[in-house]
C-alpha cells in the first residue's frame, strides 16, 4: 500500500473516530474503580506517509490520573482501520512519569502497524493489531457478530465480539464488544486478573 491509500477520516461502522467525540468508560482495574476518557482529537500525525487521527486516552484509577496515551489510527481505502502507534506514560500519585513502556510507532525500531478493525468482520478472522517486539504485540480474533451486551450507556444487539490476546501475557484473554455507529462499548477480562471498562456516555458532534 502507498500513503495515498490511507485517510485520517475513520468511519468504519464498528470503530468510527469522529473528531470532537469523547467516550467515557467506567470499570475496575487492580481492584480499584476506573474512569477512562477517550477523546478523538482534531489532530493528525503523518506516520510512514499515512495521515493518522490522534486519540487522547486518560485513565483515572480511584480518582487519580494513572495513564496518559495518544493513539494513532488511519483507515485504508477498503475500510479497514489500522493502528500505527501510541505514546503512553504511566504516572505515580504525584503526577510524575514512571514509565513509557508500551510506546511504539510504525517504522521506528522495527515496529509495524496492524489492523485494528476490518472493514467487514467475519467470525474466525484474526489480525495482529500492533507489533513492536517485546513491547506491543496485541492480536485479536472475531468471535461473533450477533452478541448482546448491556452497559451503563444502553443495551446493544447485535454487537461484534472479539477475543484479544498477546504473547507478552500468555495467561490473559480479553473480550471486547463493539456496536455499529458507536464503536467499543465494553472490554472485560475473560481469563486473568479482572479488568472491566464499560461505556457510560458518549458526547460530541
Amino acid at each position: 500500500m502507498s500513503s495515498s491509500d490511507f485517510s485520517a477520516k475513520v468511519d468504519n461502522p464498528y470503530y468510527p473516530l469522529t473528531p470532537g467525540t469523547t467516550y467515557r468508560y467506567r470499570g475496575v482495574k487492580d481492584g480499584r474503580p476506573t474512569l477512562d476518557s477517550y477523546a478523538v482529537s482534531h489532530e493528525t500525525k503523518n506516520i510512514e506517509g499515512a495521515p493518522c487521527v490522534a486519540v487522547k486516552d486518560n485513565l483515572y484509577e480511584a480518582g487519580k490520573l494513572e495513564e496518559q496515551t495518544s493513539d494513532w489510527y488511519t483507515q485504508d481505502n477498503g475500510g479497514n482501520v489500522w493502528y500505527f502507534g501510541e505514546a503512553t506514560r504511566e504516572l505515580n500519585r504525584q503526577g510524575k512519569t514512571t514509565t513509557t513502556e508500551g510506546s511504539w510507532q510504525a517504522g521506528v525500531n522495527g515496529a509495524r502497524p496492524g489492523i485494528f478493525m476490518p472493514a467487514n468482520p467475519q467470525p474466525g478472522q484474526s489480525y495482529r493489531q500492533e507489533y513492536y517486539k517485546g513491547q506491543a504485540e496485541d492480536q485479536f480474533k472475531v468471535l461473533d457478530l450477533n452478541s448482546s451486551v448491556t452497559v451503563p450507556s444502553g443495551h446493544y444487539r447485535p454487537a461484534l465480539l472479539t477475543e484479544e490476546t498477546t504473547p507478552l501475557e500468555p495467561g490473559v484473554v480479553d473480550h471486547k464488544y463493539y456496536a455499529k455507529g458507536i464503536g467499543n462499548v465494553k472490554e472485560v477480562t475473560a481469563k486473568g486478573p479482572r479488568e472491566l471498562a464499560a461505556l457510560a456516555s458518549v458526547s460530541g458532534p
